[in-house]
């Protein structure tokens, strides 16, 4: 059976990019929940990996933030690649 994917590392690496994104455009959690029109407590949830982000709700979140949602995976990519690498050495 396979792990609900807020359980698997790769979902912390995600919660963190979000976070970190955020943080780039200089944006806390209610300025980013009154863009989306959503409570503040949901970005708490998706930044602790308590609530389950899909790719529409991403594609929002970077399209706020200025970054492209490409490049975000990209990003993503490239951290999971890193914590792959660290975790064999």
């Amino acid at each position: 059976m396979t792990k609900k994917s807020v359980y698997r590392p790769e979902y912390k690496i995600l919660t963190k990019l979000v976070r970190k994104m955020r943080e780039e455009a200089k944006l806390d959690q209610a300025d980013l929940a009154v863009l989306l029109i959503r409570p503040q407590s949901y970005f708490s949830d998706v930044e602790r990996g308590q609530r389950r982000l899909d790719l529409l709700q991403l594609r929002d979140i970077c399209m706020h933030c200025g970054v492209d949602l490409v490049e975000f995976v990209r990003r993503f990519e490239e951290a999971v690649a890193e914590a792959n690498l660290s975790l064999r050495t």
